[in-house]
C-alpha cells in the first residue's frame, strides 16, 4: 500500500478512535443516570430500557474496535 493511502487509513482510524471516546461518554453518562434511578424503576420498564440502550452500545463500541484493528492491520508491513 503507498504512503497516500497509509495515510487515508490512519485518518479514518483516528475518526473511529474519536467516534469510540463519544459513545463511550455517551454510555457513562447512561450508566450514570441508571444508577441514580430508584431502585423500584431500575428493575422496572424504564431501567431494563435502559440497560438495553447501554447493551447496544457497547456492542456497537465492539464493533468500532474491529474496525479499527482491521484498520491497522492494513497498515502493517
Amino acid at each position: 500500500m503507498n504512503k497516500q493511502r497509509r495515510k487515508l487509513i490512519e485518518k479514518e482510524i483516528k475518526k473511529l478512535l474519536e467516534i469510540a471516546d463519544n459513545v463511550t461518554a455517551i454510555i457513562d453518562e447512561e450508566q450514570d443516570a441508571f444508577d441514580n434511578l430508584p431502585e423500584s424503576q431500575q428493575d422496572g420498564e424504564r431501567g431494563e430500557t435502559m440497560l438495553g440502550y447501554i447493551e447496544q452500545l457497547e456492542e456497537v463500541m465492539t464493533y468500532i474496535n474491529s474496525a479499527v484493528e482491521e484498520l491497522e492491520y492494513c497498515l502493517e508491513e
